[in-house]
């Protein structure tokens, strides 16, 4: 390959990193053409962005992109790799874990929300990751229920204090 066409190459990847929030980096070595274009469809419908590349390419994408240090990812880049992206933290995980048949595809390294997760012992924990939308769903949530509480008992203890007040006032 051309240096020319290695550089550009590049350059996609990282601009494909760095469009995502998150990324997972997978193992897919020991899958066949079918079980690869199922999970490629499976990654289409979840929204997630699927790229196979070579680890010296993916590397040297790491390395052009500015503010975040990915080098811990670098250890974990063996081998045939695929880079799964997407903006939901849990999405990939949840597709791994879906179409995984024997530790195929097998999670190598992810990064998910601002934190590094090396290996496949981490898949379930990755799973289980909120949006931060999600997060701030729970919250307000949280904070609308002693609001609701107080004005469901003001409600109910409004008919309540009425009779109270109608009876006192007829004697």
């Amino acid at each position: 390959m051309r240096k020319e066409d290695k550089g550009i190459i590049i350059e996609q990847l990282a601009s494909a990193i760095k469009e995502y929030e998150h990324f997972y980096i997978v193992d897919t070595a020991a899958m066949n053409s079918t079980a690869t274009s199922e999970l490629r469809r499976a990654c289409f419908k979840a929204e997630v962005k699927l790229i196979v590349a070579k680890n010296s390419l993916l590397v040297k994408a790491f390395e052009s992109i500015e503010g975040v240090d990915y080098s811990p990812v670098f250890t974990s880049l063996k081998g045939t790799t695929a880079i799964m992206l997407s903006n939901v933290a849990s999405a990939p995980a949840k597709l791994i874990k879906d179409k995984a048949k024997n530790g195929i595809p097998g999670l190598k390294a992810a990064y998910a929300e601002e934190s590094f997760y090396i290996g496949a012992e981490n898949l379930e924990a990755l799973i289980s990751i909120k949006s931060k939308d999600e997060v701030i769903a729970d919250i307000v949530a949280l904070l609308q229920s002693p609001a609701k509480n107080v004005i469901s008992a003001l409600k109910s203890g409004g008919d309540t204090l009425h009779g109270v007040l109608k009876t006192l006032g007829e004697r």
